[in-house]
């Protein structure tokens, strides 16, 4: 019992990166993302509803895009900017909340992405140390969502990187190694292009939409007789 419980892991350390035990599993000789990521999170090989697998999608805003996009998220990016700008650390804890939906989530990211970042810029002099603990949710993003990763936004725009694509292995290698590139050296600025996505794409923990079912009993009805 205690071998089936194991599931074949390398790469995802983080519990950022874990996928819902409901959601089906790939095989055991097969790494998860050899097969790709689907918008919903599933490995490409299990396909879309219709039964076809869907293709990676841009990010919703570019990583410099600060204010986002002039639409109805437009108060959300000024403060998506202001958190990365003033406190990354909750902005850093509000991400990782939203996409992991967990109870103690804020605080369990939150306070030791702070610890980290005392200590870069007491030791160091800059935030060099949070970005090794915060890029994990960059990868978790891009897999949930079926992003296309620097490797592909490259090769989309000018046409390099192509060999490194057609490898899935090496794909994903070098697409993680870039989200940590992208957090080392642009950190603030990467942070809040999640924000902007988690925002657009997922509802707050917290926030309740589904509608309450009111049931109303019948008003007291009395039965006469007629004379």
């Amino acid at each position: 019992m205690a071998d089936n419980e194991k599931q074949p892991n390398n790469e995802e350390a983080s519990p950022l990166l874990h996928q819902p035990k409901s959601q089906p599993t790939t095989p055991p000789d097969t790494p998860e993302f050899l097969l790709g990521w689907t918008a919903d999170g599933l490995p490409l090989g299990h396909g879309s509803v219709v039964g076809q697998p869907m293709g990676r999608a841009p990010w919703n805003s570019s990583i410099c895009a600060c204010l986002g996009q002039n639409d109805h998220f437009c108060s959300s990016d000024l403060e998506v900017c202001l958190l990365g700008s003033v406190a990354p650390c909750v902005l850093y804890g509000s991400n990782v909340e939203r996409l992991g939906s967990a109870p103690g989530t804020f605080a369990n990211h939150c306070l030791p992405y702070s610890g980290l970042y005392v200590i870069g810029n007491s030791c160091f002099g800059w935030n060099c140390l949070a970005p090794w603990f915060s890029y994990p949710s960059r990868t978790a993003i891009r897999r949930r969502f079926n992003l296309e990763g620097t490797c592909e936004a490259l090769n989309r725009s000018c046409g390099c990187c192509g060999s490194i694509l057609e490898d899935e292995i090496h794909r994903e290698q070098c697409e993680s190694a870039c989200d940590l590139a992208t957090h080392v050296f642009c950190h603030v600025c990467a942070l809040c292009q999640e924000g902007r996505e988690l925002r657009r794409r997922l509802p707050h923990p917290g926030f309740n939409a589904q509608p309450v079912l009111v049931m109303i009993p019948p008003g007291e009805q009395t039965m006469g007789r007629q004379t």
